[in-house]
């Protein structure tokens, strides 16, 4: 029996190659029997500021309110998404600022520096494409934006495994590499990892 994948595409513009590869992934997932949900964060409607920190949760708009049902739901998330400036896009960490929150994504112990993991059982996967080469992002930027992704925010709620596809210097790859990086995503999407 297949996975329960959500596929979240955290890039604000349309026609973009993470768009392409979120569709790969999604399509070999579905062809391999597993059940799919795709969430472009663009189209959502929601406020991507945490205005008051986790002081004083917002009300969540309809659409966050929906995608923590998908989370749920899931047991599998992959995250498709340009790296800017080192990291995710602003709206990307909006979204995840404003759905992973306590006592749905984490909670703490009312005594101690720890926490429960409200989302353990699942897996995921980040896929991110780069204009910087690879080793690169790596040994200079110690892969600053998956780490943060990886570690201070799916691992800290209990994901695990938690992998990484990163795809580098788009701007100079040839269509022809182009479409083999995307036959290889919806391979990855084939197998659920």
């Amino acid at each position: 029996m297949g996975k329960k994948i959500l596929i979240i595409n955290g890039n604000p513009r349309e026609g973009s190659l993470t768009d392409a590869l979120a569709a790969a992934y999604a399509q070999g997932a579905r062809q391999a029997g597993h059940q799919v949900q795709l969430m472009v964060l663009r189209d959502l409607q929601f406020d991507p500021v945490l205005w008051n920190g986790y002081h004083k949760i917002q009300p969540l708009e309809a659409d966050l309110q929906a995608a923590q049902e998908w989370i749920h739901w899931s047991e599998h998330l992959v995250w498709v998404y340009p790296t800017w400036w080192g990291g995710p896009p602003a709206l990307l960490k909006g979204f995840i600022d404003r759905t992973l929150l306590p006592a749905f994504a984490f909670k703490y112990h009312d005594k101690g520096p720890w926490w429960n993991k409200l989302l353990a059982g699942r897996t995921s996967r980040i896929i991110t494409t780069m204009d910087s080469p690879w080793l690169w992002y790596r040994l200079v930027y110690r892969s600053a934006g998956t780490a943060l992704l990886r570690n201070a925010v799916l691992k800290f709620c209990g994901l695990k495994p938690v992998r990484s596809t990163h795809l580098d210097r788009v701007r100079f790859r040839k269509p022809e590499e182009t479409r083999r990086w995307i036959r290889q995503i919806e391979q990855l999407g084939a197998k659920g990892r």
